[in-house]
C-alpha cells in the first residue's frame, strides 16, 4: 500500500476566511511543505493572474523535491495560463454532477466529455503531466463518473481525483462506491474531501482502505467553509490504522507544521501576511 499526499494549503486552504497570503509567504510555505515530504504541492490557480500566477512561477523556480501542480477550470484559456507557469502537473477540474452541468453551466454530459478531451489533449501536447478532478463528484451519477474516468485514462491522465466539493460524502458511501471506481478506472485515483460534516479525515482514510492512492490535505485542515482533510490528523490515522509511517520523522514534521501555521497566522518571524 502506497499513499501520496497532495497538499492544497496554497490553493484551497487559502480560501479560509481571513487569510491572504503574499508571494513571499507562499514561497516559504512551499519550501517547508517540500521539507515535510509532501509528494505534490497544489500551488494555486494561474488564471487568476497577478500575484497568484507570479507566486506559482516563483515556486516552480525553486526546483523543490515536491512536484508542483496548478488547478484549472476546464477551458483552454485557463490551461494556457498554466502552461506559462511550467509547473509539473496541470490539474483540470471537470464538472461531474448534473447540478454543475445542467443548472450551473447550462450544458450537457456530452459537452463535458468533449471539452475534457480537448483540454487533456492540449495540455499533454505541451508536455505536461495531467490530472483531472471530478468536481462535485459526491452528488454525481456513479456510472457517469466511471465513464469520465475511463475516457480520461485512455487520454493518458495520470490521476483522477474525486472531489467532495460540497462536503456531503460519508464513510459508508466511500466503502460502497470507491471500490467500484478503483476497479473500473485504469489509472490512479485520488480524493479531495471537505469537512462540513466533520468527516474529511475519516473519508480520506476510508478511501485509502479501498485502494485510493492520492489524498488531498491542508495544514491544520484549513479551507473554504468548514475546511479540508487535516494533514497531521490524516498522518496519525495512517500510522494508527494502517501502520504506515512517513519518511520524515514525526517530530520534524510537527516542527515544520508549526512554522507553516505561524506564517499562515501572520506570526512567523518572516511573515508578511495581511489578515483581512
Amino acid at each position: 500500500m502506497q499513499v501520496k499526499i497532495i497538499d492544497t494549503t496554497l490553493r484551497d486552504g487559502e480560501q479560509r476566511p481571513g487569510i491572504a497570503l503574499g508571494i513571499r509567504e507562499k514561497i516559504e510555505i512551499a519550501k517547508l511543505l517540500s521539507k515535510i515530504g509532501i509528494d505534490q504541492i497544489e500551488a494555486g490557480t494561474p488564471a487568476m493572474g497577478g500575484q497568484e500566477k507570479k507566486s506559482i512561477e516563483k515556486i516552480v523556480e525553486l526546483n523543490l523535491k515536491s512536484k508542483i501542480s496548478t488547478w484549472n477550470r476546464m477551458n483552454l484559456k485557463d490551461i494556457k495560463h498554466a502552461v506559462d507557469c511550467w509547473a509539473d502537473i496541470i490539474h483540470i477540474s471537470v464538472p461531474a454532477s448534473d447540478f454543475q452541468i445542467y443548472f450551473k453551466l447550462n450544458k450537457d454530459r456530452k459537452w463535458v466529455m468533449n471539452e475534457m478531451q480537448k483540454c487533456i489533449y492540449f495540455a499533454r501536447k505541451k508536455g505536461f503531466e495531467v490530472n483531472i478532478g471530478l468536481e462535485d463528484a459526491s452528488r454525481a451519477d456513479l456510472d457517469f463518473l466511471i465513464e469520465i474516468g475511463k475516457i480520461a485514462a485512455r487520454e493518458g491522465v495520470q490521476m483522477v481525483r474525486y472531489a467532495d466539493t460540497v462536503g456531503v460524502l460519508h464513510p459508508q458511501r466511500v466503502y460502497r462506491e470507491f471500490p467500484v471506481l478503483v476497479s473500473n478506472i485504469n489509472t490512479y485515483l485520488g480524493i479531495h474531501t471537505h469537512n462540513d460534516f466533520g468527516m474529511a479525515v475519516a473519508n480520506s482514510l476510508g478511501a485509502v482502505a479501498v485502494g485510493v492512492g492520492y489524498i488531498d490535505c491542508t495544514i491544520g485542515g484549513i479551507g473554504e467553509r468548514a475546511g479540508n482533510c487535516d494533514y497531521l490528523k490524516f498522518l496519525q490515522g495512517l500510522e494508527g490504522i494502517f501502520n504506515l509511517r512517513p519518511h520524515t520523522d514525526q517530530k520534524i514534521i510537527k516542527q515544520l507544521i508549526s512554522e507553516i501555521t505561524s506564517i499562515i497566522n501572520g506570526k512567523g518571524p518572516n511573515s508578511f501576511i495581511k489578515v483581512v
